[in-house]
């Protein structure tokens, strides 16, 4: 059972579960999404009291709180007791690239340049990480919704802003790889 669950799961597996899970939602009058959970979660702490935008009955999301904890007890488990002891594979072109940005490849799925506390803890890591999770929270406010809620729940419901949302996504993720990283790094 473990060995199944250690590795990818094709398109014809994880594909229909996505679907079962949206038309559940669907059925019970939800929309799926990750930055919601933020907006709950400032509710909770008292933010409605200086902002309008957090005046709402956040009891009615708690089983969006319940979906954010299952996916990060669900990404620790993965990490931890499923992780394929078989390094990344990529192309040699790939690791060509990454060593052009001054990445050195070791077979794992993070960059320990950008994801490690000793990257962190530099001036640069720390600019990059704050400044990032300061445009990522704008984006997704602007935007109405992050990445996963527009591509999976907004184009499910064949919403022509969460279209227009999500090619807006790829064009700003095209951007800051092919133009603006290697400015960084």
């Amino acid at each position: 059972m473990l060995s199944f669950l250690n590795q990818l799961w094709p398109w014809y597996i994880s594909g229909p579960l996505i679907a079962l899970i949206m038309f559940l939602l669907l059925w019970a009058g939800g929309k799926f999404g990750v930055s919601s959970n933020l907006r709950t979660l400032c509710t909770i702490a008292g933010a409605g009291k200086i902002a309008s935008f957090f005046q709402f009955d956040w009891k009615k999301q708690i089983w969006n709180l319940v979906f954010i904890g299952g996916a990060c007890i669900g990404g620790f488990i993965a990490n931890t007791f499923l992780k394929s002891p078989t390094p990344l594979a990529i192309s040699e072109n790939t690791t060509k690239a990454l060593k052009e940005l001054h990445f050195d490849f070791s077979g794992e799925l993070l960059p320990p340049e950008i994801f490690s506390w000793n990257a962190f803890f530099t001036l640069k890591g720390a600019f990059i990480i704050i400044l990032g999770g300061m445009l990522v929270g704008f984006g997704t406010r602007w935007a109405g919704g992050c990445t996963s809620g527009h591509a999976i729940s907004g184009i499910s419901n064949l919403q022509w802003p969460s279209l227009i949302a999500v090619v807006g996504f790829f064009l700003g993720g095209l951007i800051m790889t092919h133009l603006l990283f290697p400015l960084i790094f």
